[in-house]
């Protein structure tokens, strides 16, 4: 099909949760729309620091107009070529190279009249079972009461210990250490948490340090998770030639986009390691495009879901598919299945970026954040 880029478009959307003033999310989805000569538009999602995300991608569209859509893996590796000699690496590369590649997925799919998941090997899945968050009994019963059979909580043993109690052996218990406890404090935690059974301890170490990773999974009868904060294929290498992950939770945004994610998949399946990728900062074309990934792989865990998030979620990107009985049904409508509606991104425009997250905390702020 003789088919080009015409033009690439970003649009930023708040994402902000309605969370209190004292702990704002500040957090904004960057959506691309790739357009092209025959009419046929692709959409996408970025990661990392979406303001920053959305100046890359507008610096490299120059490469991409008047270029075919199909060429995939040609353009990405074009991109990643002209990044890389800017001296961008890490979630700014890759949360421009993860947009872009969605949308010209989303396109590719539109023309040949097939769901990307054709394009990507076929449908082994259904539907795709999700996990969410939950701090106390009443969100986790929440949560229970929807379908879910899992979800990750804190790095306290109280907090495992009530929730454990407050949904039974049966429901699937993630602990998250957002990285930040000292090897010794993440070995403690987790033969503390033994006894509760979690379903994995995801990332209890800096993502940086592999060694100290590797000291808590050598003492811990756990099975480890991590892989958000790893911006590529050759990253998610070193961890599993290390043979101490269990569960990796690619970020589609962060990574490389759908290309990417598929490959770190098939990595992972030689070493026989499963799938579970990180979804929980995510916006609804970036759940979409891994549902399309997860739906292809047969190392498929679950996928991360925000169960709550802002009631405009739906209107920015129609086709958005909600969560049922703890699953998202993989769709069949050609490419990823969901738009970008310009007119209603426009009613929610960006917020500065505010995060608590994003501000200097003591150890002591830091502790109380996560209870």
């Amino acid at each position: 099909m003789d088919v080009k880029i015409d033009s690439v478009r970003t649009f930023l959307v708040n994402a902000d949760e309605g969370a209190s003033a004292e702990r704002p999310r500040g957090r904004n989805w960057i959506f691309v729309k790739i357009a092209t000569d025959t009419g046929i538009t692709g959409v996408g999602e970025g990661g990392g620091w979406p303001e920053v995300v959305q100046k890359g991608i507008e610096e490299v569209a120059y490469f991409l107009v008047g270029e075919n859509p199909f060429e995939i893996e040609r353009l990405w590796l074009r991109v990643y070529d002209v990044l890389h000699a800017h001296g961008l690496t890490g979630a700014v590369r890759g949360g421009v190279l993860s947009a872009l590649d969605m949308a010209l997925w989303d396109i590719k799919g539109k023309a040949l009249g097939v769901p990307v998941y054709e394009l990507l090997g076929g449908k082994l899945w259904n539907k795709i079972p999700v996990y969410g968050h939950a701090n106390t009994p009443e969100q986790a019963k929440e949560l229970v009461s929807r379908g879910f059979r899992a979800f990750k909580c804190a790095p306290r043993e109280d907090v495992v210990a009530t929730l454990r109690d407050a949904v039974g052996p049966e429901v699937e218990i993630g602990v998250h250490g957002h990285g930040e406890l000292s090897p010794p404090a993440a070995i403690e935690l987790g033969l503390a948490c033994e006894k509760y059974r979690p379903a994995f301890y995801e990332e209890p170490t800096h993502p940086d340090d592999i060694e100290a990773f590797v000291k808590v999974a050598q003492k811990v009868n756990i099975p480890m998770a991590m892989g958000e904060r790893l911006f590529s294929k050759w990253s998610f290498r070193d961890w599993l030639d290390r043979n101490v992950v269990d569960l990796i939770q690619p970020e589609i945004t962060r990574v490389g986009g759908i290309l990417e994610e598929k490959k770190v998949a098939i990595m992972a399946e030689a070493r026989s390691v499963k799938v579970a990728p990180h979804d929980g900062s995510a916006g609804p074309i970036a759940e979409m495009a891994n549902i399309h990934v997860m739906a292809s792989i047969p190392n498929m865990r679950f996928l991360e879901h925000r169960a709550h998030d802002v009631s405009w979620r739906g209107t920015v990107a129609p086709g958005m598919l909600p969560d049922r009985d703890g699953c998202i049904v993989v769709p069949d409508k050609p490419g990823l299945g969901i738009d970008v509606d310009e007119a209603e991104c426009a009613k929610h425009p960006p917020r500065r970026v505010e995060d608590y997250q994003y501000r200097l905390r003591t150890p002591d702020q830091i502790q109380h954040d996560r209870a």
